[in-house]
């Protein structure tokens, strides 16, 4: 949604001559794939990274455009929410050194924007959901002053006609209504995105739904929302129901949630942007000037602006993205499971267990798509949010037997997935002093059962044993958890609790 939008009403020419535009990209996104006019394999990656506002006191700061202004660099940007900021890193090559380049080039951008953070008595904190975060936070007057932020958040609640309900049933439950999507800004992740040939698509799609259970198992690290114990990764339903505009009788009838696993493995990058048209109703119907069929008449190559941003409206965990770079179109995989946090070096450590892993899979001459249910992943996800590391998912059984079995999330990850990992970067070049640091904090995580959830959970059980009440034992995690998110060593070495007096 990075896409400058300007707020204002819409009439009903409106969104018929926004739905005809985008027949007509979808037409010519057609034209382009049968044409085979997408670039060529370059191994690119890119990283984007949502990140919140904290005082020394661990809680939110309503202050992104202070802070933003103060940091002066395109590479951060506004997110939905006033304490809400994203830092993009420029697309790099898959190869060599390149995790290691990612990391100093994250710790680097991130201290800068600390320190200048710093001045306005606010912090950098690289976490799922910030555990002081309090209902009264996310209110509409707390949206970002960006007008596509007020526009969608308008046409959200408008398509919805009520207020957005949300209701998590976790360790504890919590019940609550919106009138908005402000909500929805509680939730800060890592999208990870892998550019892919048209041919190539498909595969690398089903491999990362596949796997995406696994990820959030390994990474889940927003275990707490508005002072709950709800799911060890609390974002994913949080989102669903944030951004959730179908009332009740739609939801009865089998209407899909924008914010969507999907259902069913796909065979080619079209199926998905189909699908997003077809069931989808446009929320920000404008129309560019562009008409996309005359400019590939003319030979060029459109923008198909209008299926762009539609695209950006339906918030698939595994998007497919189409876009330019140099007038040449191309394809692209955005990963966008994992929560952010909770150091560089784990989130570093996720990517290069995910680009190894959806690499080696999709490439495999029998994929684990062909084995393993549609159905048993999107139930595999929903398990890895609620339970985290301790997770077990289904998974084809080894062998041609055929089926599927129940196996403990790190005994799948150390026994079959992280050789399969380790493969990957081989095959992307990836230096083996980085394939071996950075897949081993992932296997240091297995083996102590420890990531950003389950240290949350425990410490603040620790401060409520110590005699605190719940809202000063979750400020207090959140501190802590800021310390050692700025010390950097990764979540598996951290203490649990807080040192001695």
């Amino acid at each position: 949604m990075g896409e400058k939008v300007m707020a204002g009403a819409f009439d009903l020419s409106d969104r018929q001559a926004y739905r005809d535009k985008l027949n007509q990209c979808l037409e010519g996104l057609g034209r382009l794939l049968a044409e085979r006019r997408f670039e060529r394999p370059r191994n690119l990656m890119g990283l984007e990274i949502e990140l919140n506002l904290a005082g020394a006191d661990g809680m939110p700061r309503m202050m992104n455009a202070e802070v933003l202004q103060r940091i002066a660099s395109r590479d951060f940007q506004t997110e939905l929410g006033m304490f809400n900021l994203e830092v993009n890193i420029v697309p790099h090559r898959l190869s060599g050194r390149v995790f290691d380049q990612l990391a100093e080039e994250l710790r680097t951008g991130l201290a800068y924007a600390h320190r200048k953070a710093a001045e306005v008595d606010a912090g950098i904190m690289m976490i799922g959901i910030l555990p002081t975060l309090g209902r009264e936070d996310v209110v509409s007057a707390n949206l970002s002053q960006v007008d596509r932020y007020t526009l969608l958040n308008d046409q959200m609640a408008a398509a919805r006609g009520e207020d957005f309900a949300l209701d998590i049933e976790g360790v504890e439950r919590l019940v609550f209504t919106s009138p908005s999507i402000a909500p929805e800004s509680a939730c800060t992740s890592v999208q990870l995105h892998l550019q892919v040939t048209p041919a190539r698509f498909a595969d690398v799609w089903n491999a990362a739904q596949a796997i995406a259970p696994v990820q959030v198992a390994l990474g889940a690290n927003a275990p707490f929302l508005f002072g709950k114990e709800l799911w060890r990764e609390s974002r994913p339903p949080l989102f669903q129901q944030a951004t959730d505009v179908r009332p009740p009788e739609f939801r009865n009838q089998g209407v899909r949630p924008r914010t969507w696993f999907g259902e069913r493995w796909i065979s080619s990058a079209y199926e998905l942007f189909e699908e997003n048209l077809r069931y989808f109703p446009p929320l920000l119907p404008i129309c560019d000037d562009e008409d996309p069929l005359r400019v590939l008449d003319e030979g060029g190559v459109p923008h198909l602006a209008e299926l762009v941003l539609h695209n950006g409206t339906v918030y698939r965990w595994n998007r497919p993205v189409y876009g330019l770079a140099g007038g040449v179109p191309h394809l692209r995989v955005e990963n966008r499971v994992l929560p952010a946090g909770p150091t560089v070096t784990d989130v570093i450590a996720n990517a290069a267990f995910y680009y190894g892993l959806v690499r080696a899979l999709a490439e495999e001459p029998r994929p684990v798509w062909a084995r393993l249910p549609f159905a048993a992943a999107a139930e595999n996800f929903d398990t890895a949010c609620r339970y985290g590391i301790d997770a077990e998912l289904l998974w084809p059984r080894p062998g041609r037997s055929g089926g599927v079995t129940k196996v403990p999330v790190v005994e799948l990850v150390r026994d079959e997935l992280l050789p399969l990992a380790a493969a990957g970067l081989d095959a992307w070049n990836i230096e083996p002093a980085d394939r071996d640091l950075y897949l081993g904090v992932i296997e240091e995580r297995c083996k102590r059962r420890m990531n950003g959830a389950s240290w949350q959970v425990d410490t603040y059980h620790r401060a409520l044993e110590a005699g605190l009440g719940r809202d000063a034992a979750l400020a207090a995690t959140t501190r802590r958890y800021g310390d050692l998110m700025q010390a950097g060593e990764p979540v598996h070495t951290w203490p649990v609790g807080f040192p001695a007096p």
